[in-house]
């Protein structure tokens, strides 16, 4: 069975116990915290190996590295082949630092794009300036509802019942 079923069988479980299940998560969000961490601190560094290798370089279990590497793959300069990963398969972190804070800020992953290591990537204004346009993007803006006796937003000087709102 390929890792990626086994990790997603484990972590979202409809008959584990919601206990044993919180403590998974909460024990995955701070090693994820840790490795992010050590990515961070060399952003330009292209981190390459098995997904056994990097799962001991970081000291995590072989399922909580598939956890990892499922959740960055959106932000990787080159997406890995994640649904047929097996132990053995060669993966790269090579990491995109515009996609990764953005899609942490998406994620709502608070305790990740407000880690210290952002600064040295990104000044307080770009990160902001990141933030807002990721924010922005998923905001659904409705335009103005025109009523009948409002003025055309064709520009005819017309009504809009007597003009566009006839059909």
């Amino acid at each position: 069975m390929a890792l990626l079923k086994k990790w997603r069988d484990m972590a979202y479980s409809e008959t584990a116990n919601k206990g044993d299940l919180q403590r998974m998560w909460t024990s995955y969000f701070q090693q994820e915290t840790e490795i992010y961490k050590q990515l961070l601190a060399d952003p330009d560094e292209e981190v390459k190996g098995t997904v056994k290798e990097l799962a001991e370089k970081y000291g995590v279990d072989i399922l909580i590295m598939t956890g990892f590497l499922d959740g960055i793959n959106d932000s990787l300069k080159a997406e890995n082949p994640i649904e047929e990963m097996e132990e053995d398969t060669v993966v790269s972190l090579a990491f995109d630092k515009t996609a990764l804070y953005k899609n942490m800020v998406a994620a709502g992953a608070d305790w990740l794009y407000g880690l210290t290591e952002w600064e040295a990537i990104f000044d307080e204004e770009t990160r902001k300036a990141l933030y807002k346009e990721q924010k922005s993007s998923t905001t659904v803006v409705k335009p103005d509802k025109v009523y009948p006796n409002d003025p055309c937003p064709c520009g005819s000087g017309k009504k809009y019942k007597k003009c566009c709102g006839k059909n």
